[in-house]
């Protein structure tokens, strides 16, 4: 007896629906891991973006809260005279603008506004700021030294200025010669510089040398001196960086028992650098005239803006003039930061950059205080 069994396959029907079926579930599970692939790039990207922002932002706002430690609300006098200008870091060729208290005297300010004096990004020119402050990290010197100290002190606090200011004799064990690796602090090093305060007055000075025992601040070094503060020459008030400080002639010897503390300054700059890396613009930080140090990328907006003393004026640039006043940088006590970054490489979905915006505003500690009780 022969038994027959039935042998038959799928149908050509079923195998059509069947190979749908299966074509549709892979389109939907490859569609899915292409959608998320993009997510996972385009959240790549702003976290990049927003990186770059955290990296810029947070630095400049430390910055801008210490700007006139020290030196506070008046600035620095600054010598003037014919063809004496004071050179400013940045992008480009730049110099301070002094700001005047309505005497003859100039001073350098805490904050020197930059309005539209950076590089041109995405057809909008953007700011840099200047900020002046001390090193809280480097020991005072008081100088001429106390009655009975030596001209060469033993202490480390300690030193003898020069009469015409060119150079200060320190003791050979001095951490401003030697500097505090526990403490981070760096040893004094031509192109630093030293910021000179008594109850008459203040100057400030570029370090041009060092050696065992002195620190000079010699004029005319346009190798050591960028910013050409150092000008013993200068014909008009308050006229030699130091006379106006011990309140006699450049070359009088200082009086007896009148003081000069010196601090280590900084000069610490902001700007976008768009010709390091062309198309790749950063903020940049500049302290003194050192090498500039790249924060963050891709910055596209660097806009400032600044409140003054008066609670209600918001300027972009000054001196600026309204209703017959004129404001100063002296009078600056908010600043007003606006920062714009873009990722460093396109987002695939968009083929465009991801962007990302901050906007906040920092008192300066040192510079919020205002004295309502001089007439």
């Amino acid at each position: 007896m022969i038994t027959i069994s039935r042998e038959d396959g799928f149908t050509l029907t079923e195998m059509l629906v069947s190979t749908t079926l299966v074509l549709v579930a892979m389109s939907a599970a490859l569609t899915t891991f292409s959608q998320g692939l993009q997510i996972n790039d385009s959240g790549a990207q702003l976290a990049d973006a927003n990186q770059n922002l955290r990296a810029g932002t947070n630095t400049l706002i430390r910055d801008v809260l210490m700007a006139g430690r020290i030196i506070g609300t008046e600035g620095i006098s600054m010598p003037t005279g014919a063809g004496i200008q004071y050179k400013r870091p940045g992008p480009t060729t730049l110099y301070f603008d002094l700001a005047s208290d309505g005497d003859t005297t100039l001073q350098l300010p805490s904050i020197s506004t930059g309005y539209q004096l950076g590089p041109t990004i995405n057809n909008s020119r953007t700011d840099i700021i200047t900020i002046l402050t001390v090193d809280e990290f480097m020991p005072v010197v008081t100088t001429p030294p106390a009655a009975g100290a030596t001209a060469n002190p033993a202490t480390t606090t300690e030193g003898r200025l020069s009469q015409d200011g060119t150079n200060v004799t320190l003791a050979s064990n001095s951490l401003w010669l030697l500097g505090d690796s526990v403490a981070d602090t760096p040893k004094i090093q031509k192109g630093d510089l030293v910021y000179f305060k008594n109850s008459l007055g203040n100057a400030i000075q570029t370090v041009t040398g060092t050696d065992a025992t002195h620190i000079y601040f010699a004029a005319n070094d346009s190798t050591n001196d960028f910013f050409n503060f150092n000008q013993p020459n200068a014909t008009t008030a308050p006229g030699r960086p130091l006379a106006v400080m011990k309140n006699a002639a450049a070359t009088a010897d200082w009086p007896t028992g009148l003081q000069v503390t010196l601090f280590k300054a900084l000069m610490i700059t902001y700007y976008v650098d768009n010709t390091t890396t062309p198309g790749t613009p950063r903020l940049t930080r500049v302290v003194n005239h050192f090498t500039p140090q790249a924060l963050a990328g891709v910055v596209e907006d660097l806009d400032l803006s600044f409140d003054l003393t008066d609670g209600l004026t918001k300027v972009a640039s000054l001196p600026y003039t309204y209703n017959s006043v004129t404001y100063t940088a002296n009078q600056i006590r908010k600043v007003n930061i606006h920062m714009g970054v873009r990722s460093e490489s396109m987002s695939k979905p968009a083929q465009d950059y991801v962007r990302n915006h901050i906007s906040t505003s920092v008192n300066p500690r040192s510079l919020t205080a205002v004295d309502r009780y001089v007439s």
